[in-house]
């Protein structure tokens, strides 16, 4: 909550400030009593997570403050440290607390940060400095570390690798153009424009490497109804080669979440349609 507080004579002034020096007092020899020695606070959004009157006191009884932490990163510190965060001052106790050989502040070019280490009973967590000449380096590093996060994060989820260079999308186009043709009516047109549909993704593969998506399509399709299953888009060599021997892969989840997204897209929009139709 922000609020404020209207003073309107000096011995109003003065009790205020005795209850809040009592308040912040109280608060501090609770920390000290827990035996607590380095404390770790969350930024506060509308007003200082730490005035100057409680910095004061923690210094007074030799306690390190690092205050300030974003809000995303107290679940990494916390599955780091192997503790909790403590909201209430009922809670503020010894066995919540955990022990660290060294907590130091640490200088790395213009920039600071606190370094934890000597964790006792530590979470199976791993930090990562991104060092960068610019912010367009730097930005583009960390972009490039949570793609290669990610792909690990997958291949845990489900560990299983398939071709890539669209060899998957044009061979599941090829087998639901095959059987929409033993369909008749509206089921067939589905399953073939479903089929259409996941072309996309090789022609958008050959657009961007600079090659003719019609040809290049064109002759991977020919290439698959061959049989050569794992025949795909070589963006370095631009042609058509096994990309498996390339070593060309990608996480099967990769795959399927993306069909599977974009058929619940569809079908949440044909569901709309039908809501609107009625309304009508």
């Amino acid at each position: 909550m922000n609020h404020s507080v209207i003073v309107s004579d000096y011995a109003a002034m003065d009790r205020v400030l005795k209850e809040e020096r009592a308040y912040i007092l109280n608060i501090v020899k609770q920390i000290k009593k827990s035996g607590c020695n380095v404390l770790l606070v969350q930024k506060s959004i509308l007003r200082d997570a730490v005035s100057d009157l409680a910095q004061h006191f923690l210094d007074k009884i030799k306690v390190m403050v690092v205050k300030d932490i974003e809000r995303e990163d107290i679940e990494f510190v916390c599955k780091t440290l192997r503790c909790r965060p403590i909201a209430s001052l009922d809670h503020f106790v010894a066995e919540n607390l955990v022990n660290a050989d060294l907590v130091e502040e640490v200088a790395s070019g213009s920039t600071k940060f606190v370094k934890v280490t000597g964790i006792q009973n530590m979470g199976q967590t791993v930090s990562i400095v991104v060092r960068g000449s610019n912010k367009l380096v730097l930005e583009e590093a960390d972009r490039s570390l949570h793609d290669a996060l990610c792909v690990v994060r997958c291949l845990v989820k489900k560990r299983a690798l398939i071709a890539g260079g669209g060899a998957p999308e044009i061979e599941m186009a090829l087998q639901l153009a095959a059987y929409a043709q033993t369909l008749q009516g509206v089921d067939a047109y589905c399953f073939r424009a479903f089929a259409n549909a996941l072309e996309v993704i090789p022609s958008t593969l050959a657009e961007n490497a600079g090659l003719n998506p019609i040809a290049t399509v064109t002759e991977l399709r020919n290439r698959h109804a061959q049989g050569e299953k794992n025949a795909g888009i070589n963006v370095r060599k631009g042609a058509i080669t096994d990309i498996l021997a390339e070593n060309v892969v990608q996480p099967l989840l990769v795959s399927i979440s993306s069909i599977t997204l974009a058929s619940e897209t569809v079908r949440s929009i044909l569901k709309i349609d039908d809501i609107v139709n009625t309304m009508q």
